[in-house]
């Protein structure tokens, strides 16, 4: 059976969800959900910060020594060629979360602002933001690159991971690997898609494209202050052969994504613009070598963490 995918846009209400359900030009299979959506769990980012104090706090040498988030794995690359990767200044609508950890070291993962009726979500792998360890100075720049902020800091609300993910862990879970995180206006009062803009979030966007733009934060450099990385490849379906790690993925050859680019969008075009399909993640937290990336596929159990972000749900623990 072939069906059309699901493109979230948040301009408009409708009954039942309060979010209209728009159809994109996207074509693939559908897949089989893994269950029912559970309850999912919203962690509160303790403690929030002023968006004024995160500026102040993320300079340019702060940023650049923010190591990947703690659940990176990326070995040697592999022996076959696969389309190159090019650094560039990156998109508006892509950025880096930042926060320093327990011991009070930088940390960083990728993000990507989506629509939404009140113009303040991004989604992200949940591997990045899971964990209990505290988070502190938890915040968002928008399309980071060269050590700027050209479109300011967004401090972290609320993050919404499928309670599956927590229950389970990153390979168990593996299939839940996504988040929607909740934003706080910049200092200015500013929204953060007002400012940069979003894309569509594709639910059961099919596993087949010809034309997806893989963008991820790499976690080491030559550069002084690195630039994001941007490249072009295909998608396929990659079913798990690891028992610790089931599920369906996305599977795209990228060359490069080394630890760091997690929570980087996988985007394709549609009628209105890029549709986000995929963030690096899933299976092995995003995959075991720099050239070869992965994503949970989205269902209907991200749309559910999405109108729960929607409607700023009671936020509850891992």
């Amino acid at each position: 059976m072939r069906c059309r995918p699901l493109a979230i846009r948040g301009c408009v209400t409708a009954a039942v969800t309060g979010l209209l359900v728009a159809v994109t030009a996207l074509q693939g299979p559908a897949a089989a959900g893994a269950g029912g959506p559970g309850r999912a769990r919203a962690a509160e980012a303790a403690p929030s910060v002023s968006a004024a104090t995160a500026d102040a706090y993320w300079t340019p040498e702060r940023m650049r020594a923010a190591l990947p988030a703690g659940s990176d794995r990326r070995g040697p690359a592999a022996d076959d060629p696969v389309p190159p990767s090019h650094p560039f200044d990156g998109l508006p609508q892509v950025g880096t979360f930042f926060w320093t950890d327990g011991q009070n070291t930088g940390r960083f993962c990728g993000g990507t602002v989506v629509r939404s009726p009140h113009r303040d979500l991004v989604v992200s792998a949940a591997h990045c933001l899971r964990s209990p360890d505290p988070r502190k100075r938890l915040s968002f720049v928008p399309q980071y690159h060269d050590g700027l902020k050209p479109h300011g800091v967004f401090p972290v609300e609320l993050i919404y991971i499928d309670q599956r993910y927590y229950d389970l862990g990153t390979d168990g879970g593996a299939r839940w690997d996504y988040t929607v995180v909740r934003l706080g206006r910049r200092a200015d009062g500013t929204r953060v898609e007002r400012a940069v803009g979003g894309f569509d979030l594709a639910v059961r966007p099919g596993y087949r494209h010809g034309n997806v733009r893989l963008i991820g934060y790499p976690g080491s450099s030559d550069a002084k202050y690195p630039k994001p990385l941007d490249c072009s490849s295909s998608t396929h379906r990659y079913t798990s052969t690891d028992p610790a790690a089931p599920g369906d993925f996305l599977e795209i050859a990228c060359a490069g994504y080394v630890g760091g680019t997690s929570g980087g969008p996988f985007l394709v075009r549609g009628f209105g613009g890029y549709a986000l399909i995929g963030v690096i993640g899933g299976y092995h937290t995003g995959g075991d070598t720099p050239d070869i990336s992965y994503s949970s596929y989205f269902t209907e159990d991200l749309w559910e963490l999405y109108l729960q972000a929607v409607r700023g749900d009671d936020p509850a623990g891992p």
